[in-house]
């Protein structure tokens, strides 16, 4: 793919692993860090410039960097948002599977947008973290 966008972001959040038997299962926070990382062969256009010259907003890929007021997860509850399982490895998969739906909002008709790849690598300690592609 001759072209690979990649940010990084953190959002700070709190959560409960439901269940978990050990300090996971109280009440916690974390900073989260974020990276995502897009490829594609094709330049589009975006919500902000008609012309094909992106793979991708920046803006898009950082959605979750919002305040969860204004839709993205800075701090949100995120058991208010994904229910009782709230591991790195769900919150990884929720955090592709929004992305690639914005993206594809912005797709051009007649563009599915199979030649996207993206991956998300989740940092829930600075030593700890889980990535997510399909």
């Amino acid at each position: 793919m001759p072209w690979k966008l990649v940010t990084e972001f953190t959002f700070d959040s709190a959560h409960v692993i439901v269940g978990y038997d050990g300090p996971c299962g109280r009440l916690h926070g974390h900073t989260y860090r974020v990276k995502m990382e897009l490829q594609s062969n094709k330049l589009r256009p975006s919500a902000h410039v008609k012309r094909d010259i992106m793979v991708a907003d920046f803006k898009t890929l950082k959605w979750a960097k919002k305040d969860v007021e204004k839709g993205g997860l800075d701090h949100a509850y995120l058991n208010d948002l994904l229910g009782d399982d709230t591991t790195a490895e769900v919150i990884v998969q929720h955090l592709y599977r929004k992305t690639l739906d914005r993206i594809r909002e912005n797709l051009p008709e007649g563009d599915d947008g199979s030649d996207l790849q993206l991956k998300v690598t989740l940092w829930e300690t600075p030593e700890s973290y889980c990535e997510y592609w399909e």
